[in-house]
């Protein structure tokens, strides 16, 4: 081909030209995996600025982002021009003429061997930064030859400046340089540096301010202002010296400009930008198979997401849980003195201190390293150290041991705290626990707690599903229930709170109201607990379920998130409707990129659904209900009503308290991680005083505000026609406080307070003592063990009660 060109010089240049070609092709399109990535054309005209990702509120505020790279881009316009004209002074002069490469830089750099300074442009640079062109991804075989791999790197940034400069204007260029340069300290681009080193837009930038940082692009380490502020201040007047030189500044202003000294002011990005939360954390979890299956990085891409939370509604609960949760530690605190916590359900020392110490990664490895010298490791875990620890009067620095801090944090409650819009599947509020710094561990989704008597719901829900209504009566009596456990017949004996019963008949809604461990179970028995499990799945409880006669009594661990999406559905008709946290995202211009909807199923008909609020509603409107303690805050105005459920764990070791109101549901938990710390007796750990009083705090503050747009007002009334009967008033009993022990109960005794409009009709009768009442008769009756006559075995066991109480009250003292 090349032979027919007869002169010799255009013959060889034209070889040399096809040469040319070909290697640039090849180059171009990674012949043989030898040169590596080089940008595609697609790359050229969407430029990735790995921008991280914004995480905002529904109504707009800014609460967290996601970055590798700490950059928030700006528009040309943003810009101070002193930024600019010290940027092309100093890194660029030719930067308005050249189209990419600039080949009088290049002349000398070649001739001087790069002694007078390097050729790489502007454009070049960015090339560079924004495609990473000398990263191990960018990389081919050739890589491996020194200088073959630096020759490569240097035309594929040529390459690729040209590329640019063909397809965006000279201001594009630099701006999206300086959108994308490092500035030392995990910050990039103009505007997170001005915020973080003068606290400052990036367009109020001073003449010396934009010295100062473009001088850095040169080393951000060596001349980092914080680290190194002499060095920083001569690489600054260099900068000023060139703009200068190139008449950007005059020599007046020189003189006048190098003799100010460094004033840094620290600054950070808006609210969220450099910490994580609870909520941050959420969110990525949440979508993280989102971004998998739609092929978007969370930490580069600059998106917007939009989370369903409330920052209103956010901030009073956060406020709320902040309140209770400093007086419940004083509690814990006082109650135990210097008594350790831990003991188990049989009321048996644990040396939890030991234990967590022997579970950590660290002591196996002391063990092979000292395996004949345990002193060695035990001086290990009891050497003092500095340390910052967790208080709510501020992180406090102090000198701990480990052991010493694993005895600390092993005494510290904590919560998680829910609350969902079920019309409408929104999370509106999300508190993982009392401080992300220091409890990582996020108790709204991931922790699993005993449910206690929040989980007795369920059993009356399928009472209601198999026919019976909220007016169907059970009798409060000693219950002894059969049960299979691998073959093997066995009996679980439940006992109410106050291990004692009254042999009163109460109506499901009574029962349900005061929590009747005995009539829950008889419940249980009658409709199966299999089915209950069955309800409680169908209604939104994801977790295991062990389907035992206990299981109504909550001895199943399940989450806060899960709770308030299966009390959801009670609120949102029967529809059952999977919880959403994130309601949309956009980029960074506010394209819509996807949308969110909640999953619903109908899980329960209307009436059963409207059934199970009405019983609800008894926890405050049936004697001795056990969301009374509500009366304490104003809540119960404008016929307010609030449906609830209080439940406490064995040993009262979880706290938890579901709340209803017309809009809302709303979980609470309150417990130790560390499960054999408890509180000693119900007037101090139960539902009702721990967990609760954080629904109340955080409901009387959105009340109170009115721009919340949640209000006082009753449940929903009935859709369809109610065919179960609800109109079975419950008598008023008159306490005899000299027959029970009110510290055990599970529930708060409070006055209710006359309300015509939430108050239920009732008659009033006095309690009888049970040595008095005559028990009726019953098909599952327990035998009695003695052959003593019914009122000389109560007599007996309310004797034998006494004297446990007269013994824990001399073990107190």
């Amino acid at each position: 081909m090349f032979k027919e060109i007869k002169n010799k010089y255009l013959r060889y240049s034209a070889i040399g030209i096809f040469f040319i070609v070909i290697f640039f092709s090849a180059l171009q399109i990674n012949f043989l995996w030898l040169f590596g990535y080089s940008p595609s054309y697609h790359d050229i005209k969407i430029p990735t600025l790995r921008v991280g990702s914004e995480l905002y509120t529904a109504d707009g505020k800014l609460i967290g982002r996601y970055f590798k790279e700490n950059r928030t881009p700006v528009n040309y316009n943003e810009i101070a021009p002193s930024v600019l004209n010290a940027l092309i002074a100093t890194e660029d002069v030719r930067f308005r003429k050249h189209w990419g490469i600039d080949i009088q830089a290049v002349g000398r750099a070649v001739i001087g061997f790069g002694k007078d300074g390097g050729a790489s442009t502007i454009t070049q640079q960015l090339a560079k930064n924004l495609y990473r062109t000398r990263y191990n991804k960018s990389q081919g075989l050739l890589s491996k030859i020194p200088l073959v791999r630096t020759i490569v790197f240097k035309l594929k940034e040529w390459m690729t400046a040209v590329k640019l400069e063909s397809n965006y204007p000279k201001n594009d260029i630099i701006t999206m340089y300086l959108n994308t340069v490092s500035f030392g300290n995990n910050t990039y681009g103009i505007k997170t540096a001005s915020r973080i080193y003068f606290d400052k837009e990036a367009k109020d930038l001073s003449t010396t301010d934009a010295a100062l940082l473009v001088g850095m692009l040169k080393g951000t380490s060596l001349y980092n202002p914080t680290k190194n502020p002499e060095r920083a201040l001569v690489r600054r007047n260099t900068v000023l010296s060139q703009m200068n030189k190139y008449n950007y500044l005059s020599k007046d202003s020189l003189t006048l400009l190098s003799k100010e000294p460094i004033k840094l002011k620290e600054g950070k990005m808006e609210d969220g930008s450099d910490g994580d939360s609870y909520l941050r954390a959420a969110v990525a979890k949440y979508l993280e198979k989102w971004c998998k299956d739609n092929g978007y990085d969370l930490y580069e891409d600059g998106l917007k997401i939009y989370t369903t939370i409330d920052s209103k509604l956010q901030k009073y609960a956060e406020e709320a849980v902040q309140d209770q949760m400093k007086t419940l530690q004083r509690r814990f605190y006082s109650v135990w003195g210097n008594e350790d916590p831990w003991y188990d359900s049989e009321k048996k020392k644990v040396d939890y201190p030991d234990r967590a110490m022997k579970n950590l990664p660290i002591y196996g490895l002391l063990q092979k390293k000292f395996p004949n010298a345990p002193d060695s490791v035990t001086a290990y875990f009891n050497k003092k150290k500095k340390m910052q620890i967790f208080s709510y009067k501020g992180d406090r620095d102090t000198m701990f041991s480990t052991l010493d801090s694993i005895r600390y944090y092993g005494k510290i409650m904590n919560t998680g705290m829910m609350t969902m819009e079920p019309a409408s599947g929104k999370i509106k509020v999300w508190v993982g626990g009392i401080d992300h710094k220091f409890f990582k561990y996020d108790h709204v989704n991931q922790a699993k707690r005993q449910a206690g008597s929040t989980f007795k719901p369920f059993a009356y829900l399928t009472a209601l599903e198999q026919g019976m209504s909220p007016c169907d009566k059970f009798t409060d009596k000693p219950v002894k229930i059969p049960y299979q456990d691998k073959g093997e017949t066995k009996y679980w004996e439940p006992k109410n709170a106050d291990y004692s019963v009254t042999y009163r008949e109460m109506s499901l809604r009574w029962a349900m109201a005061k929590s009747v461990n005995t009539i829950t179970a008889q419940v249980t028995e009658k409709v199966g607990w299999d089915n209950v499990v069955k309800w409680a799945k169908e209604c939104g409880i994801d977790s295991h379920l062990e389907s035992v006669p206990s299981v109504s009594l909550g001895s199943n661990d399940v989450s806060v998130y899960e709770m308030v999406k299966a009390y959801g559905t009670f609120l949102n008709k029967g529809v059952k409707t999977d919880p959403i946290l994130v309601e949309k995202i956009t980029d960074q211009d506010n394209n819509l990129i996807d949308d969110f909807k909640p999953k619903t199923k109908r899980v329960l008909t209307e009436e059963i659904a409207w059934l199970m609020l009405y019983m609800f509603r008894g926890g405050m409107e049936e004697p001795g209900g056990t969301s009374q303690a509500l009366w304490e805050w104003d809540l119960w105005k404008k016929n307010n009503q609030i449906g609830g459920k209080t439940g406490t764990s064995s040993d009262y070791v979880d706290a938890w308290y579901m709340g209803i109101t017309k809009d809302l549901v709303t979980g609470v938990w309150v417990g130790c991680d560390e499960r054999t710390a408890h509180f000693k007796n119900g007037e101090q750990g139960e539902g009702s005083r721990t967990a609760l009083p954080i629904f109340a705090k955080f409901m009387e503050k959105v009340y109170h505000d009115p721009t919340s747009g949640y209000t006082y007002g009753p449940f929903p009334k009935a859709t369809v026609d109610i065919t179960r009967t609800i109109n079975c008033p419950s008598p008023r009993i008159v306490q005899d406080t000299t027959s029970t022990d009110s510290v055990t109960v599970d529930s708060t005794t409070v006055a209710e307070p006359e309300n015509p409009e939430t108050a239920v009709p009732a008659t009033t009768e006095p309690e009888v003592k049970k040595e008095e009442k005559k028990p009726e008769p019953t098909p599952i009756q327990p035998a009695a063990v003695v052959p003593l006559t019914k009122k000389e075995e109560r007599e007996l066991k309310r004797k034998q009660r006494q004297e446990e109480r007269e013994k824990k009250k001399n073990g107190n003292n």
